[in-house]
């Protein structure tokens, strides 16, 4: 029996979610008095035997160059030939777009129970409980799973990275790896200097910038704090942003450490992508907006005025200015 860890990666670098995903897992496995095992597919740049100081101890690695694209049913089936040899009993991964789409496919395939967007450890000592979030973020639950085989994907920013010492054991995997059914014939990618998914602060913007010409005041400010932009769904609907930057309910779910919203009334929709930010900072000049009532700080004022100053104090305060 082992915990197997999925390790993300793209354009052959680990992403940032996998470093919390190998120190959650290694804790599982730690409370289930088992080894900590992760798998990655693909060509990846840098030394995987590194990830050891996560807590990791064995690392499969599927080195095909079939798998550098990501496609869910194929990433599905080589991972589930992983999971049998490896024995693994226990199957993690972010909560991101990859386990997403990957984690109920291979719950379906390995009869497994699955908890999606975990936000803890599991309790063990009487069973497998799992607490996630639910109902958008506004309540907990706590799911126990009874399955032999146990999936779970835990929400971004919701577990510590642990870095420790030690390194991992690096296994070449020998899996058949079959066609994909869907053709790739482009890939466009969205640029900036943050990944949004991955931020950990993020800078927001609503309608109330008044149009895409005073997008400046957003970008300015995350370029000192070194942060990604985000938008609410007005903005992207009216094509001010592009609609990859639009969190929300029918948008991403994000969960930076800081979120600043500028200009945006706070509905419910918004809020439901957001809630889990660890601070909300708010910048509205309607002192009756509704995400005042959530947000940790808030700021009554013109984002015109209030935007331009605290992008100078950010400055002065890295030495930038």
């Amino acid at each position: 029996m082992s915990v197997l860890i999925f390790i993300d990666q793209a354009d052959g670098h680990v992403k940032k979610a996998s470093y919390e995903v190998l120190s959650y897992g290694a804790k599982v496995a730690e409370q289930l008095g088992t080894s900590a095992e992760g798998v990655v597919l693909g060509a990846v740049q840098g030394d995987l035997s590194a990830l050891g100081k996560y807590g990791v101890k064995k690392i499969h690695h599927v080195a095909s160059d079939a798998l550098n694209h990501f496609d869910a049913q194929v990433f599905t089936n080589v991972i589930a030939q992983v999971a049998q040899a490896a024995g693994s009993k226990v199957i993690i991964f972010s909560n991101n777009v990859d386990g997403k789409a990957i984690a109920p496919r291979l719950a379906a395939r390995l009869k497994a129970g699955l908890v999606p967007g975990a936000v803890g450890l599991p309790e063990t000592a009487n069973g497998f409980t799992v607490k996630k979030n639910v109902f958008s973020g506004k309540a907990f639950a706590n799911v126990t799973i009874n399955s032999d085989i146990k999936i779970i994907s835990l929400n971004p920013n919701s577990y510590q990275v642990v870095e420790g010492t030690g390194t991992a054991e690096v296994a070449p995997f020998s899996a058949t790896v079959a066609a994909p059914k869907v053709k790739i014939k482009a890939v466009n990618k969205a640029s900036g200097e943050v990944p949004l998914s991955e931020a950990e602060v993020v800078v927001s913007g609503g309608r109330g910038l008044k149009g895409p010409d005073n997008w400046g005041l957003i970008e300015n400010l995350a370029h000192v704090l070194g942060a990604a932009t985000a938008c609410s769904r007005p903005v992207a609907d009216e094509h001010w942003r592009p609609h990859h930057e639009h969190v929300g309910q029918t948008g991403l779910t994000i969960a930076p450490n800081l979120y600043i919203a500028v200009g945006i009334s706070g509905a419910i929709q918004h809020l439901a992508g957001v809630n889990r930010s660890k601070v909300i900072v708010v910048i509205n000049k309607d002192p009756e907006a509704p995400f005042f009532k959530a947000a940790d700080y808030g700021i009554v004022g013109d984002a015109f005025d209030v935007l331009p100053k605290i992008t100078e104090a950010v400055k002065k305060l890295k030495g930038m200015a």
